[in-house]
């Protein structure tokens, strides 16, 4: 008998619509230190469950089913972990590398995309087993080298794109026809890319570079057009400040016609302009930011900090570009995740080892939940965006 058919009877027994629930309202936060998840709720803000023996978080990230049913969890130590979110259980697990930096998940849900140091390149898996579809080495120079992958997102039209760290490079992964992956590679794009994002749209895919200022673009609508350098200001600068924690760029927070990025090395938000992808203005902050995150209606961007400031969060209003307030939640805070709509935040606090919830109009904190070290927070409405 099938799992509907069995959910279904259960609820012909007990009239209890416990027996069987949506998903639209459920996530996950990463409890690094533990090997363990915990499954949350929003409609509540409660814990409901917790899956362990996940492997080594320590840079753990999740991606979901388009049925919102599973959570892909990918670990540093190479595993990746499919978790069934309402029996709160591993569905299936493998460890398919040594090292291994986050993951993606196609536009139709079919194929699960692994990025790996070690050994470099890409892997992709069966959404629905997890089986072996395709390995990808990023291979360079007398192709016996191989790079770490980092930047992995999905595109449309069932793309991959990621960057390779050691080679410099940019590459394209079709899996239009997953037994025979087409890839287009783009080369010299700037020393060192160390993270990436693609635009909300899917169109723009940009990688911030370690080893030089400045960023390199592709026009995923126009490929013939190659790589192009923008924000040739963006980076640690001249005045170098100690860089204590690179910035992640996936949480650029897009406001209109604006776009709010942390500044490397610098106590700073920079607005880029995305009409001409040029520097627009500054923000000074409390220290440097790591996630620069927008709330859904693009009102408020909310900042966190590396150390020694990541104790505080910061919120800007985006009309007036102003800080309009600061608060303490307390040490390491790590991630911040909005609910769907953005009426609340969700912040881990590590090294206080709780998870609380602020309200994003009143700035008050709702709720705490007890968690073991937690980080990466990730709500299943991610299942619905690209790039995410």
């Amino acid at each position: 008998m099938s799992r509907i058919a069995i959910c279904l009877l259960l609820l012909a027994l007990t009239g209890s619509p416990a027996a069987a629930r949506g998903t639209g309202d459920l996530g996950l936060f990463i409890e690094r230190a533990s090997s363990s998840a915990q499954i949350i709720e929003t409609s509540t803000n409660t814990s409901i469950g917790r899956v362990s023996e996940l492997g080594d978080l320590s840079h753990a990230s999740v991606v979901y089913s388009r049925d919102t049913r599973y959570a892909y969890v990918f670990g540093r130590d190479g595993g990746l972990s499919k978790i069934d979110i309402l029996n709160a259980e591993i569905s299936a697990r493998i460890l398919q590398s040594g090292n291994s930096i986050g993951g993606a998940i196609s536009q139709d849900g079919r194929l699960v995309a692994v990025s790996n140091y070690e050994p470099g390149g890409v892997k992709v898996f069966d959404a629905d087993t997890l089986a072996l579809i395709a390995d990808i080495p990023a291979t360079f120079g007398d192709n016996r080298q191989r790079s770490k992958v980092i930047g992995l997102v999905d595109a449309p039209e069932h793309k991959f794109v990621f960057s390779l760290w050691d080679a410099d490079e940019i590459w394209v992964l079709d899996m239009s026809n997953p037994s025979s992956p087409q890839i287009e590679k783009f080369r010299d794009i700037g020393r060192n890319p160390y993270d990436a994002l693609i635009t909300s749209d899917g169109r723009y895919y940009l990688a911030g570079l370690f080893g030089e200022d400045g960023m390199a673009m592709l026009d995923l609508w126009n490929l013939e057009s190659g790589v192009t350098r923008i924000l040739p200001n963006y980076g640690k600068g001249e005045q170098k400040l100690p860089v204590y924690k690179m910035p992640h760029l996936e949480g650029w927070a897009v406001a209109g016609d604006f776009a709010f990025v942390p500044a490397v090395g610098h106590h700073e938000v920079l607005v880029i302009n995305l009409r001409n992808w040029k520097e627009a203005g500054r923000i000074k902050v409390h220290g440097q930011p790591i996630f620069v995150m927008a709330r859904p209606d693009g009102r408020q961007v909310w900042v966190n900090f590396a150390l020694p400031d990541n104790d505080t969060i910061q919120v800007i209003d985006t009309q007036t570009l102003a800080v309009i307030r600061k608060l303490k939640p307390g040490k390491g805070v790590l991630h911040m995740e909005f609910e769907p709509r953005g009426e609340e935040v969700w912040l881990s606090v590590r090294d206080e080892n709780r998870v609380e919830v602020y309200d994003t109009k009143t700035f008050e904190r709702k709720t705490s939940l007890p968690a073991t070290k937690p980080s990466g927070i990730f709500f299943t409405a991610r299942a619905h965006r690209i790039g995410l």
